[in-house]
């Protein structure tokens, strides 16, 4: 995908930077290529005792310290950045963030793919627009409590 084109570029200056900025920038900067090139993994945190947890999660935030923002919340999530064996414990509102945008970045792969009908262009209008809707909540810090 062309960052430069100008449909793009809006999107990312708009919706994509504003979801994917958080107070570790250099961090940050990884989830965004991770995410642009399809290597990120999410995945819940298990309910495992605090003690078992490795010396480097310290660095890598912990499940009651955000990796991204710094910040003290229960982070029931952990995200690995390509083949890197590092995770980084995230909080429900980092995730929610960051679903939003590999939630846009699949969709547009998808028509990319071919993967959608390129005759129902009206939909596919919509839908981006659905997807931007979602990061500018995100953004904004809404996101369900569920997560």
């Amino acid at each position: 995908m062309d960052r430069t084109c100008p449909f793009l570029d809006k999107i990312y200056q708009e919706d994509i930077f504003p979801c994917l900025t958080f107070s570790k920038s250099e961090l940050a900067s990884a989830v965004l290529e991770a995410v642009e090139n399809n290597t990120l993994s999410i995945e819940p945190v298990g309910l495992q005792p605090i003690r078992f947890v490795k010396a480097s999660a310290v660095e890598c935030g912990g499940p009651k310290k955000c990796a991204l923002t710094g910040q003290s919340k229960s982070c029931k999530h952990r995200i690995k950045l390509g083949d890197s064996s590092n995770y980084y414990y995230i909080s429900p509102f980092c995730r929610y963030r960051i679903t939003s945008v590999c939630n846009f970045f699949t969709y547009i792969r998808y028509i990319q793919q071919g993967l959608v009908k390129q005759q129902d262009v009206d939909h596919m209008f919509w839908e981006v627009m659905q997807l931007r809707k979602e990061m500018s909540l995100a953004k904004l810090g809404y996101f369900k409590e569920e997560l």
